[in-house]
């Protein structure tokens, strides 16, 4: 899902915005708000947390996003510029490697039940 609604978001901002703002900005911008839209869903839907706070388990999720968006940063670029592909392509490359990593760390750190730890 987070995929699916980040490289929406990018390919909306391309779309709209295209050669008026930087893509490597429309990549952070488009983290940004997947983080703020997905993070709900990740709780109540995929992972089913109840309790405890949603502020910190927030700021977790974020900081595990935050490795996401430092591979983009880096690795975005360097598929645009260096390897010649289209931003979206570059962008689902970077994400492609990460996808089940993530999921990893927020099973285990992010939202482990922490009434059984």
């Amino acid at each position: 899902m987070t995929v699916a609604v980040y490289l929406s978001l990018l390919a909306l901002g391309l779309l709209i915005l295209g050669g008026r703002v930087p893509y490597p900005i429309l990549v952070v911008v488009g983290h940004l708000a997947t983080v703020l839209i997905v993070y709900p869903w990740y709780r109540i839907a995929v992972f089913r947390i109840t309790r405890g706070s949603w502020m910190a388990g927030y700021l977790r999720f974020y900081t595990v996003g935050l490795g996401f968006l430092a591979a983009s940063a880096a690795g975005v670029p360097a598929l645009v510029e260096f390897a010649g592909l289209p931003v979206l392509v570059a962008q689902s490359s970077v994400m492609a490697i990460g996808a089940l990593s993530g999921y990893a760390i927020n099973r285990s750190w992010t939202f482990r039940d922490r009434g059984r730890v």
